[in-house]
C-alpha cells in the first residue's frame, strides 16, 4: 500500500469512528429524552406512575432479544456493500416514526393506552439497529490494529451522552414534549442514513467479506466472555444508577448532583483513548480484565469515602475503568468474532448491558434498595461483579494467549 493510500485509509476510518460516536450520541440523548418524559406520557394515557418502571423493563427486556437478532442479520448483510446501510435506515425510519408519534398518541388520552404501549414495543425493537449492526462495519471491514481506537471513538457518542444528561434532564423537564421528540427522531433518522455513505467508504478502502462466509457457532471463549460482560454491566448499574446519588448526598446537596453525576462520565471519556493503544498491542481480553478489577478497587474507594474530593477522585477512577471495559469489550468482540460472527457477538454484549440495566431496574421496582437488610448488598455487589468478573476475563486472556501464542496476542480483541 502507498503512503497515500495509506493516508486515505486512516482518513476513512477516522471518518467511520466520529461517525460511529455521533450515532451512539444522538441515539443514547434519544433514549434520555425518552426516559424523562415517560412518566408524564404514560399518565397521560391513563397508567400509574408505579407502572412506569415496568414500561422500561419491558424495553430492556426486548433490546436482549432484539440487540443479538439485529447484529445476525448485520453478519447476513453485510459482505453486501450498501444493504447493511440500506436496513438500518428503513428499521430506523421506522423507529423514529415510532418514537414521533408517542407524544402525539398521548394526548388522546386513556383511550389510546393500547397504542401507546404498542408504539413503545415497536420502538423498542426496531432502535437496535442502531447499535450493534453499524459497529459491524469494524470488525468485517477495519484492519484488527485500527479497532481499538475506533471503538473508542464509537463509545466518545455514549459517554459524551452520559455526561450531559443530567443536564438535559434540568432542560426538558418542564418543556412540551412533542418538540424534542421530533427533533431527537429527525437528528437520528438523518445520521442513519449517513450509514451508506460510510459502508460504501469503508468498503472502497478494503476487501469486504466474501458473501458465502459462515459465521461459526460460538464456543466456549465467546460464551464465557458474555456471561463476564453481563457481571460487568450489572456492577456499572448497580454502582452508577442506584450508589452513585446516594453516596454524593453524604457530602453534598441534591442541586449539586447535575454536577457531580458526570464526574463518572468524564473518566470515562479520557481513559478509553490511551486504554485503545494497550488494547492495540496487548489484546481486549487483558485490558477488560484488569480494568474490572481497577474498577473494583475505585467502587471500594466510592463506598469508603470520608470526603466529597476523595469521592469524586474515586467516581473518576470508576468512569475511567468502565470505559477501558466497554471500550476494549467492544474491540474483543470483534476480534473474537471474527470468523463471520462480528455482528452477534457485538449483538451479544449490547444484550448483556441491556440484561444489567433490566436487572438493575428490577431491584428498584422491588424495593431493594428501601430495605435496610439488603444495604450492603447493593453497596457491594458491584464491588463483587466487577472483581469477579474481571478476574474471570484475565483467565480467558490466559488461556487464549497460551492456546493461540502470538496469532492471538497479534489480535486487537485479544
Amino acid at each position: 500500500m502507498t503512503t497515500i493510500e495509506h493516508t486515505a485509509g486512516a482518513g476513512t476510518a477516522n471518518r467511520t469512528g466520529l461517525y460511529l460516536a455521533a450515532l451512539q450520541l444522538v441515539f443514547t440523548l434519544g433514549w434520555t429524552t425518552y426516559v424523562i418524559y415517560l412518566p408524564k406520557l404514560a399518565a397521560e394515557v391513563g397508567i400509574a406512575p408505579s407502572a412506569v418502571i415496568l414500561i422500561l423493563m419491558l424495553d430492556q427486556a426486548i433490546f436482549t432479544i432484539a440487540d443479538t437478532a439485529m447484529g445476525i442479520a448485520a453478519d447476513k448483510l453485510s459482505p453486501y456493500v450498501g444493504r447493511l446501510g440500506l436496513f438500518v435506515g428503513i428499521v430506523t425510519a421506522i423507529s423514529c416514526a415510532a418514537f414521533v408519534a408517542l407524544p402525539f398518541v398521548a394526548g388522546a388520552g386513556a383511550a389510546a393506552q393500547g397504542w401507546f404501549i404498542a408504539l413503545i414495543v415497536v420502538w423498542s425493537a426496531t432502535s437496535s439497529a442502531l447499535r450493534a449492526p453499524p459497529l459491524t462495519l469494524l470488525g468485517k471491514h477495519r484492519a484488527k490494529p485500527q479497532m481499538p481506537f475506533l471503538a473508542a471513538l464509537a463509545m466518545l457518542g455514549y459517554g459524551i451522552a452520559g455526561a450531559v444528561s443530567p443536564y438535559l434532564g434540568v432542560v426538558l423537564r418542564e418543556h412540551d414534549a412533542r418538540l424534542p421528540f421530533v427533533i431527537s427522531s429527525v437528528v437520528l433518522l438523518l445520521t442513519a442514513l449517513g450509514l451508506s455513505r460510510i459502508e460504501h467508504d469503508v468498503a472502497r478502502d478494503t476487501i469486504p467479506p466474501r458473501p458465502d462466509e459462515a459465521a461459526k457457532p460460538l464456543g466456549l471463549v465467546p460464551i464465557a466472555f458474555i456471561v463476564a460482560m453481563v457481571a460487568l454491566a450489572l456492577g456499572y448499574q448497580l454502582h452508577f444508577a442506584m450508589n452513585s446519588a446516594p453516596a454524593y448526598l453524604r457530602f453534598a446537596a441534591s442541586g449539586e448532583l447535575q454536577w457531580l453525576m458526570p464526574v463518572f462520565w468524564i473518566g470515562f471519556n479520557i481513559a478509553m483513548f490511551p486504554a485503545s493503544l494497550v488494547v492495540k498491542h496487548r489484546g481486549g481480553l487483558i485490558v477488560m480484565g484488569a480494568a474490572g478489577l481497577l474498577g473494583a478497587v475505585a467502587i471500594a474507594a466510592a463506598e469508603l469515602a470520608g470526603s466529597l474530593n476523595t469521592l469524586i477522585a474515586a467516581q473518576f477512577l470508576a468512569g475511567a475503568a468502565w470505559g477501558c471495559m466497554l471500550m476494549s469489550a467492544i474491540s474483543a468482540a470483534l476480534a473474537i468474532g471474527s470468523t463471520g460472527a462480528e455482528g452477534k457477538v457485538t449483538g451479544l454484549v449490547f444484550s448483556a448491558l441491556a440484561l444489567g440495566t433490566f436487572a438493575r431496574m428490577a431491584a428498584v421496582a422491588g424495593g431493594l434498595q428501601k430495605m435496610p437488610e439488603y444495604a450492603p448488598l447493593l453497596h457491594w455487589a458491584p464491588v463483587a461483579c466487577w472483581s469477579v468478573a474481571g478476574a474471570g476475563v484475565l483467565v480467558i486472556a490466559a488461556a487464549r494467549l497460551q492456546g493461540g501464542g502470538a496469532q492471538i496476542k497479534a489480535s486487537a480483541g485479544g
